[in-house]
C-alpha cells in the first residue's frame, strides 16, 4: 500500500501529453519488429470499458493508444500504486495520461467519473501478467495463479462493480431529470465537467459497455536477443524472472512477431439483473447524492435496502465476470502453433509416446480445413492464406519447422527420422516465472484450452486421417487454389498499388474452374470418358483465357481443370512478386487434384503455360498421356525482349539502394484481350520467363511423352522459329508439329485455324492407344466430388 494518502481528485488528461504519446508510440512501433492488427467491429469500439488479457508488459501500452487513433477517445488505464510511491518523472507522466493507482481509495468513483465525460478505460481483469496462460481448469472453470498467495484464484470482478455503478449513477440522473431537480443536476454537471444538462442526460441514456479483448502473440521465442544481451553486459545478478521476461519480451519487440488484438461483443454489466435488482434499484437512486454514494452501498450502506442492493450488486458482478472472460478467451487468434501444441497434449494425455510425421503434418491440415468453416473461432492470418499451410501435406511447412526447431531446443521433443518422439520434460512441473522458457508447447496448449471445439476439431481429424478420402483431400485443394486467389486480391488491392491497379482493364472472373462431365448421359457424347485435362493459361491471363475451351472440352466427355498461376488475375504487383518456380508449383497442385479423379491426364498449356506444360510431361512422363504446348514462346519477334536480364538487374540495384521500386518496374503491354490480360507487364515476371524458357530447353531432350506442337506462323509475339526449334530437341517418339495460318497470338482462345479440331485428332489417337479393355471402367473412371454435388444422370456439368 501507498505510504502516503492519495488526493481524493486525480490529475486530469494532458491531451498535449497524451498526444505526443500516441506520436511516439507510432514511431516506436515502425521501428520494431511487431505486426500489430487491430480486429474490431467499429461499433464494439463504442464500449466504455475494455478488458484485455496480460501476457507481456508490452501489451499494457498499445490498447489506449490504438482506441485513440480509432475513435479519438481518451482511455484511461490502471498502475500499480508503487509506481506512484515517489513523485518523480515516470509517476507525473503516468498521472497526466490518464493512469491510476490500483490502491487509490476513490478509485471506482474517479474512473466512473472518466467514463461519464466520454473517456475510456483500459483494465486487465486477470490482474498480473499470466505467464502460463492456464486460466481454465479440468471442470471448465475459470482462475488464474497469483503470485501472492502462491495458489490459484478467480478473476477480478473489479470491471463489473465499475460497470453496474456507471450505471447505477446513470439511472441516478435520469431519476433527477424525471423529478425536474435541476439543482442535482448542475451540481452533477459541473462535478463531471460537462457542458450543458441535455448533455448529462445524453450521456444518462447511453447503454454503459464492457468489451472483452483478446491480445495474442505469435510466435513466442524465448532464444537470446539483443536486449537481453545488453543488460547482461551491466548485471551479473539477473533474476530467474527478469531473465525471462527480457528474452520472451525482448523477442516480442525485437523480432518479427505477430501481435493480433481482437475485440469480443460487448457485455452489458446490468444483462444479468433480475426483477428484484431493478426494484430495489428504484428504491435506492433517490438516495444518491455524489457518484462515491454508488461504490459504498455494500462497504457503508445506509439502510437495509442499500445494504440488499450491494449484495446483490457482488452476486451480480461473478455472473458478468464470467461472461467477460468467457468473451476474452474465446477472441484468441488460434495458429500452427496452437493446434500442434494441442495434439501433442492430446497424445500425452492418452499415453502415446511418439508420432509419425505424415500423420502429424496431415492431421493438422485436415483440422485447419475443418476449422476455417468454423465461424465460432479466430483464425490467424496463416491459417487462412493457403501459402502457409497448404504444404503441410507434403511434410514441409516453414511455421511448423520454427515450432519444432523451438521444441526441441527445449527439450520437449525428439526429432526422429519419420517420427517426433515425445520427452518426459513435457509433463514435468515448471515454476510460473520459466515455463514460458522451458515448455512454450504447454503454453500454446494453455492459450487454446479454453476453446474446447480446437481440441475436437483435432479428435476428429485424427479418426478422419485413418480412412481419408482421396476426392475430399482433392475438394480441399481446390478450395485452397480458390482462396488463394482471394488472399492474393485482398492483399494486392490496397492502396500501395493503386496507380498501376487503375490502369487495368480486367473484368473476367480469374478463377481456377474444374468442370466434369455427367457420369451417365443419355445425350451422345456427353458421357465421362475417363480422360482429365488440365489446361494452363499464358503469362499475364488467367484461367478466363482457356475457359471457353474447357467448356467445349467437357461435352466431349473429358474431366477439365483450369488452373490458375500465381500472380495472374489480381495485379500486376501480384505477378511481380513470382517466380517461375511459383508458377509451376500452381500446376503440380492441379495435377495433384486431378489426378484423384481420373487415372488418364492429358496436359494442354498456352505461350508460357506451354512451357510450364513441358515441364510438368518432363517430370511426371509415367502419369500423363500427353501434352499439348501452343505457342511457346522459345523466341519472340521482339528482340528487345533480350534487354530484359539487364533491366531487371539495374531495377534490382536501384531497390538495393533506393527507396524506389526500380527504374523501370513495367512496362506497357499491348495485350489482344484487354479484359483477360494486364496491360502493365512487370520486368520481374519477364525475367523468370526467360529463366523458365532456359530451363526448358535444356529439359526438351528428356521428354518422351507424346506431345503435340501447335503455333501461329504470323505470331505477333512469339517467333514462328520456336515451334520446329522445340519439335527438334523433343525427346518423344510420338510427336507432332501443327501450323496455324493467323496473324494472332491467341491461336488457342480464339480457336484460330480450327486448332480445337487439331487437338482433338491427338487426344483422341492418345485415349485409343490406351484404351482400357474392361467394358465400363473408361466411364466411370472419373468419379464426381459428392461435395461439389454432381448428380449422375443429369446432362448439365457443375462447376466448383
Amino acid at each position: 500500500m501507498n505510504n502516503t494518502p492519495y488526493p481524493d481528485d486525480w490529475p486530469d488528461i494532458s491531451t498535449k501529453l497524451y498526444n505526443r504519446s500516441v506520436k511516439l508510440f507510432n514511431a516506436v512501433k515502425n521501428m520494431l519488429s511487431v505486426r500489430l492488427d487491430l480486429h474490431a467491429d467499429p461499433q464494439f469500439l463504442e464500449g466504455d470499458i475494455f478488458l484485455f488479457n496480460h501476457f507481456s508488459r508490452f501489451e499494457t501500452f498499445i490498447p489506449q493508444f490504438l482506441i485513440y487513433e480509432k475513435t479519438g477517445a481518451y482511455s484511461c488505464a490502471i498502475a500499480s500504486g508503487e509506481f506512484f510511491n515517489e513523485d518523480n518523472v515516470l509517476s507525473r507522466y503516468l498521472k497526466h495520461v490518464g493512469v491510476f493507482p490500483h490502491d487509490h481509495d476513490r478509485l471506482f468513483p474517479l474512473l466512473a467519473g472518466q467514463i461519464l465525460r466520454g473517456r475510456k478505460v483500459i483494465i486487465f481483469p486477470e490482474g498480473g501478467m499470466v505467464k502460463d496462460r492456464r486460466v481454465i481448469d479440468k471442470r471448465g472453470h475459470y482462475s488464474i495463479y497469483s503470485r501472492v498467495t502462491g495458489n490459484r484464484r478467480k478473476l477480478h470482478t473489479g470491471p463489473a462493480v465499475l460497470g453496474q455503478g456507471v450505471e447505477t449513477f446513470k439511472a441516478a440522473i435520469r431519476h433527477a431529470y424525471s423529478q425536474n431537480n435541476v439543482t442535482l443536476l448542475r451540481q452533477w454537471q459541473d462535478a463531471l465537467q460537462i457542458d450543458s444538462i441535455d448533455q448529462l442526460i445524453a450521456v444518462a441514456n447511453k447503454l454503459t459497455l464492457m468489451v472483452p479483448a483478446n491480445i495474442t502473440f505469435y510466435p513466442i521465442r524465448s532464444s537470446e536477443n539483443l536486449l537481453f544481451k545488453g543488460v547482461e553486459l551491466f548485471s551479473d545478478n539477473l533474476s530467474l524472472r527478469q531473465s525471462e521476461e527480457l528474452l520472451i519480451e525482448g523477442n516480442i519487440m525485437l523480432k518479427n512477431t505477430d501481435m493480433d488484438i481482437r475485440l469480443g461483443t460487448p457485455v452489458d454489466p446490468c444483462c444479468i439483473w433480475d426483477w428484484r435488482t431493478r426494484y430495489l434499484m428504484g428504491m435506492v437512486v433517490p438516495e444518491i447524492n455524489t457518484i462515491d454514494d454508488v461504490f459504498t452501498l455494500n462497504s457503508r450502506p445506509k439502510n437495509w435496502r442499500q445494504r440488499l442492493l450491494g449484495s446483490y450488486f457482488i452476486k451480480n458482478a461473478q455472473c458478468s465476470r464470467d461472461r467477460y472472460m468467457e468473451g476474452i478467451y474465446a477472441n484468441v487468434t488460434i495458429n500452427l502453433s496452437h493446434l500442434a501444441a494441442t495434439l501433442i497434449m492430446h497424445y500425452i494425455g492418452e499415453g502415446q509416446t511418439h508420432i509419425e510425421k505424415n500423420q502429424f503434418y496431415s492431421i493438422l491440415y485436415i483440422a485447419i480445413k475443418h476449422l476455417q468453416n468454423n465461424t465460432a473461432i479466430h483464425l490467424h492470418r496463416s491459417l487462412l492464406n493457403p501459402d502457409d499451410y497448404s504444404d503441410l501435406l507434403k511434410s514441409t511447412n516453414k511455421r511448423f519447422d520454427y515450432f519444432i526447431c523451438a521444441a526441441k531446443e527445449a527439450g520437449l521433443i525428439q526429432d526422429r527420422a519419420n517420427s517426433y518422439q515425445f520427452l518426459p520434460k513435457l509433463l514435468a512441473e515448471y515454476d510460473f516465472d520459466s515455463i514460458r522458457l522451458e515448455n512454450p508447447i504447454a503454453v500454446y496448449n494453455n492459450e487454446a484450452a479454453p476453446l474446447r471445439t480446437v481440441r475436437d476439431t483435432l479428435i476428429g481429424a485424427i479418426n478422419e486421417f485413418a480412412g481419408i478420402d482421396t476426392n475430399k483431400l482433392a475438394a480441399w485443394h481446390f478450395e485452397d487454389e480458390c482462396r488463394a486467389l482471394a488472399w492474393e486480391k485482398q492483399v494486392y488491392s490496397s492502396s500501395l498499388f493503386a496507380e498501376i491497379n487503375q490502369m487495368e482493364d480486367t473484368v473476367a472472373d480469374p478463377s481456377p474452374f474444374f468442370l466434369q462431365p455427367p457420369v451417365l448421359s443419355s445425350v451422345e457424347g456427353e458421357q465421362a470418358n475417363g480422360t482429365g485435362i488440365l489446361l494452363i493459361h499464358g503469362l499475364l491471363a488467367s484461367p478466363a483465357e482457356l475457359k471457353d475451351y474447357g467448356e467445349y472440352l467437357v461435352k466431349q466427355g473429358y474431366t477439365v481443370l483450369g488452373i490458375r498461376l500465381k500472380g495472374h488475375g489480381t495485379s500486376p504487383h501480384a505477378l511481380r512478386d513470382q517466380s517461375w518456380e511459383d508458377w509451376f508449383g500452381c500446376v503440380q497442385r492441379g495435377f495433384s487434384i486431378l489426378k484423384a479423379h481420373c487415372r488418364r491426364i492429358a496436359v494442354a498449356g498456352f505461350s508460357t503455360g506451354g512451357a510450364l506444360a513441358l515441364k510438368l510431361a518432363a517430370e511426371q512422363h509415367h502419369e500423363i498421356i500427353g501434352v499439348i504446348a501452343v505457342s511457346v514462346p522459345l523466341k519472340f519477334v521482339n528482340s528487345a525482349f533480350m534487354l530484359v536480364p539487364l533491366l531487371h538487374g539495374t531495377n534490382k540495384l536501384v531497390g538495393w539502394v533506393s527507396a524506389f521500386e526500380g527504374v523501370k518496374p513495367f512496362i506497357e503491354n499491348a495485350t489482344e484481350h484487354p479484359h483477360i490480360n494486364y496491360r502493365n507487364v512487370p520486368v520481374r515476371a519477364l525475367y523468370e520467363l526467360r529463366l523458365l524458357i532456359a530451363h526448358i530447353d535444356e529439359l526438351l531432350p528428356r521428354i518422351s511423352t507424346p506431345t503435340l506442337i501447335i503455333y501461329a506462323d504470323q505470331d505477333p509475339v512469339v517467333s514462328a522459329k520456336s515451334a520446329p526449334a522445340i519439335f527438334d530437341k523433343l525427346g518423344s517418339k510420338n510427336k507432332k508439329l501443327q501450323v496455324i495460318t493467323s496473324n494472332r497470338h491467341g491461336i488457342l482462345m480464339e480457336n484460330i485455324g480450327g486448332a480445337w479440331r487439331a487437338i482433338d485428332d491427338f487426344l483422341n489417337e492418345l485415349r485409343t492407344a490406351n484404351r482400357v479393355d474392361h467394358g465400363l471402367e473408361e466411364m466411370y473412371d472419373c468419379i464426381p466430388l459428392a461435395a461439389q454435388g454432381v448428380k449422375q444422370g443429369k446432362v448439365s456439368k457443375k462447376h466448383l
